[in-house]
C-alpha cells in the first residue's frame, strides 16, 4: 500500500473521531440538537477532498450504525438513521461530497472554500429537512422552523470556523502528505 495512501486513511480516521467529538457538544432542542459535527464535516471535506472526506464521514456513519455512541447524545444504532435526524446524518455524506469537489477544484481561493462550505452546508438541510418532515409529520414550514432557521446563525459561525481551520492546518497536511523521499 502506498504510503500516500495510509496517511489519508489516518487522516480519514481522524476526521471521522473528530465528527463524533462534535455529536458530544450538543444542545437539545426540540427533535434535532445542536452539534458540532457539520463544523467537522466540512473541515474534512476542505482539507481531505471529496472522496476522502466522504470517507471520513462513512467511517463515522458506520461506527454510529454499529451502536457505538457517536451521535448526538452519546447514542448509537441504525435505528438513528430512521428517527428525525436521520436525514441530517446522510446529508453529512452529500455535504462531504460536494465541499470536497468544489475545494479540489477551485485552489486555495478564499471565496471557493466559502462558496463550498455554504453549499455543504445547504446539502445538509437539503437531506435533513424533507427527511425530519416526512418522519415526524411536520409541515414544510414548521420542518423548516424546527429544522433549520434555528441553526442558521450558529452553521455560519461553524462554516466560518471550518474555512479558518483549514487555511491553517492545509500547510500542515500538505508537508505531512508529500511523498517521502528514499
Amino acid at each position: 500500500m502506498p504510503i500516500k495512501q495510509l496517511q489519508y486513511m489516518v487522516y480519514a480516521s481522524l476526521m471521522a473521531a473528530l465528527i463524533a467529538m462534535g455529536a458530544y457538544v450538543h444542545i437539545p432542542l426540540g427533535p434535532v440538537p445542536i452539534v458540532l459535527q457539520n463544523l467537522f464535516v466540512l473541515l474534512a471535506a476542505l482539507l481531505l477532498g471529496s472522496r476522502w472526506g466522504m470517507i471520513s464521514v462513512a467511517i463515522y456513519l458506520f461506527a454510529g450504525a454499529m451502536g457505538i455512541p457517536v451521535f448526538a447524545g452519546a447514542k448509537g444504532g441504525i435505528v438513528h438513521f430512521l428517527g428525525p435526524t436521520g436525514g441530517y446524518l446522510l446529508g453529512f455524506l452529500l455535504a462531504a461530497f460536494l465541499t470536497g469537489s468544489i475545494a479540489e477544484h477551485s485552489g486555495k481561493r478564499l471565496t471557493a472554500q466559502i462558496s463550498a462550505v455554504i453549499i455543504g452546508s445547504i446539502a445538509i438541510y437539503a437531506v435533513g429537512v424533507p427527511w425530519l418532515k416526512f418522519v415526524t409529520g411536520l409541515t414544510w414550514g414548521k420542518a423548516l422552523l424546527v429544522g433549520m432557521v434555528p441553526f442558521l446563525i450558529g452553521d455560519a459561525f461553524k462554516a466560518s470556523a471550518a474555512v479558518l481551520l483549514a487555511r491553517a492546518l492545509r500547510p500542515i497536511f500538505a508537508r505531512q502528505l508529500m511523498p517521502v523521499s528514499s
